[in-house]
């Protein structure tokens, strides 16, 4: 009888704070509060739908563009905030609403991550969203390119700016406008469709910096357009820093939260709208042929690593990469639980890496160093590791491309509190399967493991022949099933068991495209698709620098059409454009 009483607005928070809150419940976080659920609300004109919708693609967001936990107080964001690219103005535009100014030509794509300027950004709209009035009214953006060069323009950011308003924020975006816009952006109208989706566009409007003032009356027009008066910014943008905590985001924990659905795990691997059938690779390939690969290959290259590389750089932790320029990721690096009394760190150079519809499948890796034996070993046991994949020899070319960190022959060696035994070796054409027991001096546990060693992998090239690599896939597959269903009851996580790992000798190259070739083929199994290009790119959110080199890239490709053929999935008239190709 009270639900009769409620406001429609009321009845609809009550209802979107019921599903999230199922959500919360199911992930062991804190309940969502009344006050943020009717911000989301009030964003969406109460269309408790859309609402819920938008509050998971804002939350998912969020983590992928690594706008979490934000520190206003700590370095690079206190700089970012205080550089003024971003702010929000004192004033309102008639109707009510936020005004929010972006200056770009204050933006060097050279000296500040994507991902600096997106935080600082979500920072700022965050307090402008403290205000009723803002909820209510919502916001407009003025994009300043006045006195900006292209070397300030980064396509990329800018798409993501406007998808983040459009969508993953809550309050709702009225009006863009794009001020002074230089003549490379407006010649060719393509990069605005670039920027914008179909629904944005009658949003925005490019203006003249004179024109603007017919849409925002004179006394609310910002005098430091065009980036003038940089300072004024600065000190306008400190208050946002008074509190000394900085500002706690009531979001945080939640955006935080792995999404777990019993599908997928969280996986960064999931199919997304772009996948493509065997037969669209086929015509793919043959429609861009090898050097529109190699160039979708450099695309990838290009970007920007999604992340920092803080514990890899750190001098102490130097002499534990094997080489300068291959670093992790602090957001996904493996960290060593109980580090020795003398050990001043918990780093290894390992990334977990997640698979098809399987967060953390692979631990990706380098080849261990004399003094990182024991450390990886201390991996191997803390992540309950069943199985090692290893795609490169000891040494090639004439070159150390990996240490001997495993007892060869049959015998014992140790590495730190743990006896590593080897059991046997089977060798086949391509590869050598050497089964090893680990103790734990400490715990005195046994654990078997299992070691595979690729060997017809010549350093940066590819394997002359697909087949022989994935029926070793095949092979690596199917024993770590057979020892997670040796674990029984004592593995309690995702069905598809601890992860795997994976090492070439710099952890990127060879590494990366057996990875990118098992969720591929993972997929076309599951479900009758694959994408190589978003698999690659995800890949790389997590191991940085995946698959070293346009060939390895282009093999990733021919495998598939390769295996396809072999699976009988492509008919003759396809195989023969196959190969051709091939």
């Amino acid at each position: 009888s009270g639900m009769e009483k409620c406001t429609p607005s009321q009845k609809a928070t009550k209802q979107f704070l019921e599903e999230i809150n199922k959500w919360t419940v199911h992930h062991g976080v804190s309940p969502l509060s009344w006050n943020i659920a009717v911000k989301f609300l009030m964003a969406r004109k109460f269309d408790v739908l859309r609402a819920i919708e938008l509050f998971h693609s804002y939350r998912e967001t969020r983590l992928k563009e690594g706008i979490v936990k934000l520190k206003p107080h700590e370095e690079p964001l206190r700089t970012e905030l205080l550089s003024g690219k971003f702010t929000i103005l004192s004033v309102r535009d008639p109707s009510g609403a936020s005004i929010a100014l972006f200056t770009a030509k204050l933006h060097h794509p050279n000296k500040t991550l994507q991902q600096v300027v997106l935080q600082a950004l979500f920072y700022l709209l965050d307090r402008a969203v403290e205000s009723f009035d803002t909820q209510r009214n919502g916001l407009v953006f003025i994009y300043d390119m006045v006195g900006s060069h292209y070397t300030n323009f980064e396509l990329d950011l800018s798409k993501k700016i406007l998808s983040l308003l459009k969508g993953a924020f809550p309050a709702r975006l009225k009006k863009v406008f794009i001020v002074g816009a230089p003549v490379w952006f407006t010649v060719p109208y393509s990069i605005i469709s670039l920027l914008l989706k179909e629904k944005l566009r009658e949003r925005v409007q490019l203006v003249k910096m004179a024109e603007l003032k017919q849409h925002l009356p004179r006394d609310c027009l910002p005098e430091h357009l065009g980036g003038l008066l940089k300072l004024d910014h600065a000190s306008w943008n400190r208050q946002f820093l008074t509190q000394q905590n900085g500002h706690p985001d009531p979001l945080d924990e939640l955006i935080t939260v792995p999404s777990v659905s019993p599908r997928d795990n969280g996986s960064v691997h999931v199919p997304g709208p772009e996948a493509m059938t065997v037969y669209e690779v086929v015509g793919h390939l043959n429609l861009v042929q090898k050097r529109g690969i190699y160039e979708e290959y450099e695309d990838i290259r290009r970007e920007i690593p999604a992340g920092t590389f803080t514990c890899s750089l750190a001098p102490f932790n130097q002499e534990k990469n094997r080489y300068g320029d291959v670093l992790c990721l602090d957001q996904s690096r493996v960290k060593l639980k109980h580090p020795n009394k003398n050990e001043r760190t918990d780093y290894i150079n390992a990334s977990f890496m997640d698979g098809y519809k399987q967060k953390h499948a692979y631990i990706g890796t380098q080849g261990p160093l004399e003094n990182t034996y024991n450390d990886f070993w201390k991996m191997v046991w803390e992540q309950n590791v069943l199985v090692v994949v290893m795609t490169t020899r000891t040494d090639e070319g004439g070159r150390r491309k990996c240490g001997q960190y495993w007892p060869l022959q049959k015998g014992c060696q140790n590495y730190g509190s743990l006896t590593v035994t080897n059991l046997g070796v089977d060798s086949f054409k391509h590869y050598n399967k050497t089964t090893l027991e680990m103790y734990n001096t400490e715990t005195r546990e046994k654990r078997p493991v299992i070691h595979f060693q690729y060997l017809s992998w010549p350093d940066y090239g590819v394997p002359s022949s697909a087949a022989a690599l994935i029926d070793f896939l095949g092979a690596v597959k199917q024993q770590q099933r057979l020892s997670v269903r040796t674990m029984g009851q004592r593995w309690k996580g995702h069905p598809g068991g601890p992860p795997m790992v994976v090492h070439c000798s710099a952890g990127i190259g060879r590494t990366g495209t057996l990875c990118a070739l098992d969720i591929c083929l993972s997929q076309l199994q599951d479900v009758g698709t694959l994408n190589v290009y978003q698999t690659v790119r995800r890949m790389r959110t997590q191991r940085a620098f995946s698959i070293q080199t346009p060939e390895q890239y282009y093999f990733c490709y021919t495998a598939i059409v390769e295996h396809a053929q072999r699976q009988g999935l492509l008919p003759c008239r396809q195989s023969l454009i196959g190969k051709k190709m091939l």
